[in-house]
């Protein structure tokens, strides 16, 4: 089974849609109050479900205590983005069901109850939300906490009504490139909507990667939450053409020449950290994505991105390694890569 950064060929400036569902279950306190035996019985509850889950679409799920995976595995599923640091915070049982293709994964007892995460390669935050909604339906089931006024109930009450955060994640290097970025997150935030880099708040980020999601979830359909979001993706896109259609004009050979130096040491550097894979790769991806270098279109970039974080690295090679060994099997793991992902030589 394909994961879903593995399904088609990488988009340009789309990487993918998420839609996230916070729910609670009425018969339990909420996160704040919960005792361990609630904590254990919810948990169990929600993991049982996994075959009603495997009804919906066919697909394979797997379910786990969160507490019992080893701190690699835990850093690999957050490198990933599949799970929260506060879920491995948390000192009550917590659990986690995961599809096969990790298009899917429920949290349980993170800040809420329940975090269903739906993620769809490129821009289709519909085939997102599509498999949320199925999971909701089976879920719902257990008995969700919901108020006619205020929607769905949840620990914060910025979640609270349709408890959906839907978001896109964006490949900008021209606009960060050309100091817009700062700007950019100003005046979509007028329109309810946030930039984030990649981890963590405000507009500081890794590899040029953002994540835009709407701020507001009460008092608002799903249906008005992912129009609005898609009228602001569309126009940042608009926007990320249009400045690297000027970068090109006013400098494409320095662009092509950062392109080519990221190539060689990428193909040939003994050592690489993983702020330098990241920052590497990123150049890459634009020198392709603008026809500077022909690199295999069938190469996720985003998805190594993800293989050369420190747990994923050490799960490839199957070893526990310090830094300064992480960045001599990185440099081994990119330079292998390099030599395989061109499609003529250069």
């Amino acid at each position: 089974m394909n994961k879903w950064y593995e399904k088609r060929e990488e988009d340009s400036i789309v990487i993918s849609s998420r839609v996230r569902l916070a729910r609670n279950l009425a018969e339990y306190h909420f996160s704040g109050k919960m005792k361990e035996k609630e904590a254990q019985e919810l948990t169990q509850s929600v993991r049982d479900r996994v075959a009603q889950l495997e009804g919906i679409d066919g697909m394979k799920y797997y379910s786990c205590n969160v507490n019992k995976l080893s701190e690699l595995e835990k850093a690999s599923l957050k490198e990933w983005y599949i799970i929260s640091d506060l879920l491995v915070g948390r000192r009550q049982e917590t659990g986690l069901v995961l599809s096969e293709d990790e298009g899917i994964s429920i949290m349980i007892n993170e800040e809420d109850h329940i975090r269903i995460q739906s993620v769809a390669p490129g821009a289709d935050l519909e085939e997102a939300y599509r498999r949320a909604e199925g999971v909701d339906n089976c879920l719902e089931e257990l008995g969700y906490a919901y108020d006619d006024r205020y929607g769905y109930l949840t620990t914060s009450p910025l979640n609270a009504g349709t408890g959906m955060r839907a978001s896109y994640l964006m490949f900008l290097p021209a606009i960060n490139m050309t100091g817009k970025i700062q700007k950019l997150a100003d005046e979509v935030g007028k329109y309810g909507v946030a930039i984030r880099g990649i981890p963590g708040e405000g507009t500081n980020t890794h590899a040029y990667l953002y994540r835009i999601s709407n701020q507001k979830t009460l008092g608002c359909s799903e249906k008005e939450i992912m129009g609005n979001l898609r009228q602001i993706m569309n126009q940042i896109v608009g926007q990320e053409q249009k400045y690297r259609d000027y970068l090109c004009k006013v400098g494409a050979d320095d662009i092509e020449d950062k392109v080519y130096r990221s190539y060689g040491v990428l193909r040939y550097a003994k050592r690489i950290s993983t702020e330098d894979g990241l920052l590497l790769l990123a150049q890459l991806k634009l020198g392709r994505d603008l026809g500077m270098i022909p690199l295999k279109k069938s190469l996720s970039l985003y998805e190594q991105m993800m293989r050369i974080q420190p747990a994923n690295l050490q799960k490839v090679y199957g070893k526990s390694m310090e830094s300064k060994e992480r960045a001599a099997y990185r440099g081994e793991y990119l330079n292998k890569l390099m030599a395989q992902g061109l499609t003529s030589s250069i």
